[in-house]
């Protein structure tokens, strides 16, 4: 009897070669094991067990050579994060560079790995479908990364600054914190908007915060009986009595054009936007102009209208003549009202003053509940509160 059929094969094998043997008859009879015969289960993990002994060295010195790599990535990151710290102005660049490096080393120690396992193709593989992976990472999340380079680059160039009073995407606040993926701005109106950094770096952007000084106009219209150049003195000269108008540049009152039923002049002027508010100042001149053209009789006419009435107007007849068609007498332009206390202040109570906005708002914005937790790449606004 035989244990295996390769043994029961060996012996008729030995038989046949043997010399002057002419034929052989193979009637060895395979022993049947029994069913509770666990013996070529324990060879297997006999095998198994053998096979994890050999690899003990490999495993313990794969791990060594990964902690080892794990512990100089990240000493790189942090030697390289000290290196660019005097030399990258952008914070969050200094970290991607730094990280980058450290994950560099990492990734050169597990290639060391398994290069010593044997496992070269692995580890090609693993290179390879790494940048794959990458590739379809960045298709699949490309608002995501997009805005995290716009934010890199934002950090680098640094249009604006915590503070800063900015104009992006049809939208003006001043800028609380921007993050890696938006922007948070506080509106004029008090509340929190976030514009994707993308945006940022690609709409057109106005920070009026670069120069403190800002210049406002509006467009006011006078009767075509009354003087322009009259016109234009009294304007001028309430713009130079203003004391939030600047004098250097000085102001301008132009002929914008020529209305229907006014010729229309628009004013210009330059104001500190760091000290006064441009809206209350532009209210305030506004109000002004307006007053002093009364006092000296200037009028302000209305734009002309065209009124349809679909039923008709009746008309009443006095001695034959339309009463709409009887001459009137020339009219007279009202006498000028007589000066009142509190309408040539500068600043009324309904206007609460010149002074900016600004402080308001960053109170408003230090009550505000955080729309982003992330951390602020840009540098704390130092200015008064």
């Amino acid at each position: 009897r035989a244990e295996t059929e390769e043994i029961r094969k060996w012996a008729g094998d030995l038989a046949r070669n043997t010399q002057d043997v002419a034929a052989v008859a193979n009637r060895i009879e395979l022993s049947q094991p029994s069913a509770w015969d666990f013996s070529r289960a324990r060879a297997g993990l006999s095998g198994l067990w053998r096979d994890f002994i050999r690899f003990l060295p490999f495993l313990f010195l794969a791990l060594f050579i990964l902690v080892l790599s794990g512990v100089a990535g990240w000493l790189t990151a942090r030697i390289a994060r000290r290196f660019f710290s005097g030399r990258i102005r952008a914070r969050l660049l200094r970290g991607v560079l730094a990280g980058a490096l450290g994950v560099l080393v990492f990734l050169m120690g597990a290639y060391i790995v398994l290069r010593v396992s044997g496992l070269t193709q692995l580890a090609l593989t693993i290179v390879g479908g790494t940048g794959l992976v990458g590739l379809a990472i960045g298709i699949a999340f490309r608002d995501i990364t997009e805005n995290f380079l716009a934010s890199i680059f934002l950090s680098m160039q640094r249009p604006f600054e915590t503070g800063d009073l900015v104009e992006v995407a049809g939208t003006t606040g001043y800028v609380q914190q921007m993050n890696v993926r938006t922007t948070v701005l506080m509106t004029l109106d008090g509340n929190l908007v976030q514009v994707p950094n993308a945006m940022v770096y690609k709409a057109i952007l106005r920070n009026f915060t670069t120069n403190r000084n800002r210049r406002e106009s509006f467009v006011v219209g006078i009767g075509y009986d009354d003087a322009i150049d009259k016109a234009q003195e009294v304007a001028r000269k309430v713009l130079a009595d203003h004391p939030a108008v600047l004098n250097d540049p000085e102001p301008w009152v132009l002929v914008d054009d020529l209305g229907k039923a006014a010729v229309h002049l628009r004013i210009y002027f330059w104001l500190n936007g760091e000290e006064n508010s441009w809206l209350k100042v532009r209210s305030s001149v506004i109000r002004l102009v307006k007053r002093a053209f009364q006092r000296e009789g200037i009028t302000i006419p209305d734009e002309a209208r065209e009124v349809v009435f679909p039923r008709g107007v009746p008309v009443t007849l006095h001695g034959g003549i339309p009463e709409e068609t009887q001459p009137s007498e020339p009219r007279e332009h009202p006498p000028a009202e007589p000066p009142a206390e509190g309408l040539d202040a500068v600043a009324t109570k309904a206007e609460a003053g010149l002074s900016s906005e600004a402080g308001e708002l960053k109170q408003q914005a230090r009550h505000a509940k955080p729309l982003d937790e992330g951390e602020n790449l840009l540098r704390p606004d130092h200015g008064p509160p």
